[in-house]
């Protein structure tokens, strides 16, 4: 009998859904940094088995949305709600279970199993205060299993998956046995070339960053990719390049490294910034670069 489903990942920003997903996959699907709101589309990432096909959604941190793009990245959320056959609702120590309580009374009416994951167990000092947090989650989400782990230490996440497993239920494949996600290579450019931005500038620059891939060309041997950063002001488009274009070739020289190790081939990576003003709240820029609006 083969088992196939839809995992969905949901949670507040910052608990480690993005590690999660990573560790539960064994590749790395989606971009971790410290800074919240990392994540902004749904990202899927597939294990395969003989007798199973496992597909993980990474969602965006559920936020309250102030413009049109966390619209969408909260579209993107409440949809794994509704076509998960398990949903993980991931949490960690240092947030307490009455924040964000509309969506999750939205969690606790759905009908697909939850499991919810306490994550960074490591950061506690003693058991009772992971037994008070479970005490606490339990009377928050009574119908949900809690389990407690370490995605960064891989804690607990072998019983997490054999819970997965059990759980999961009879279907043929969704996808081919051999995917490893649903989105296309370009996809994964644009996010590590962001990934780089949250890392390298601070405030408010990486916020202000899309990224587009205008040209993407391969052979047997190498890569020719050209991408588009773009900014919602001219000010920004000065942050980005830096003096002398110093601050822009930081980035390009860590994102060529990081696409390479990807793709394992030499990749030739050109890196432009153009002023797209306001595009935050463009409903037709947002859907260009693949976002999901109302």
């Amino acid at each position: 009998m083969h088992k196939a489903g839809f995992v969905n990942i949901v949670g507040n920003p910052n608990v480690g859904k993005s590690t999660l997903m990573n560790s539960l996959v064994g590749e790395r699907i989606s971009i971790i940094t410290s800074k919240a709101q990392t994540t902004r589309h749904r990202i899927m990432g597939i294990v395969n088995t003989e007798d199973m096909q496992i597909v993980y959604s990474d969602t965006p941190g559920v936020l309250n949305p102030h413009y049109k793009l966390q619209e969408s990245m909260l579209n993107f959320s409440q949809s794994a709600l509704v076509d998960a056959d398990i949903l993980l609702y991931v949490t960690d120590v240092i947030e307490t279970p009455d924040k964000n309580p509309k969506f999750l009374e939205n969690v606790s009416k759905q009908s697909a199993p939850v499991l919810l994951v306490i994550n960074k167990i490591d950061l506690l000092q003693d058991q009772k205060q992971l037994e008070a947090l479970v005490d606490s989650w339990k009377s928050r989400l009574p119908q949900a299993e809690i389990i407690p782990a370490s995605a960064q230490h891989k804690f607990n996440l072998d019983y997490l998956l054999r819970r997965i497993g059990e759980l999961l239920p009879p279907s043929p494949p969704f996808f081919d046995k051999d995917a490893l996600t649903d989105k296309p290579a370009r996809f994964f450019v644009t996010e590590i070339i962001r990934e780089k931005i949250l890392t390298t500038y601070d405030k408010e620059i990486p916020y202000a960053c899309e990224v587009a891939v205008e040209q993407f060309k391969e052979d047997d041997s190498q890569i020719h990719i050209m991408a588009v950063i773009y900014v919602e002001r001219d000010s920004q488009k000065g942050i980005v390049i830096g003096k002398g274009g110093k601050m822009l070739k930081q980035v390009g020289t860590a994102a060529r490294k990081d696409i390479e190790a990807f793709f394992e081939k030499k990749v030739f990576l050109e890196l432009y910034v153009k002023v797209e003003k306001d595009w935050r709240n463009k409903t037709g820029k947002l859907k260009a670069f693949g976002y999901q609006l109302d």
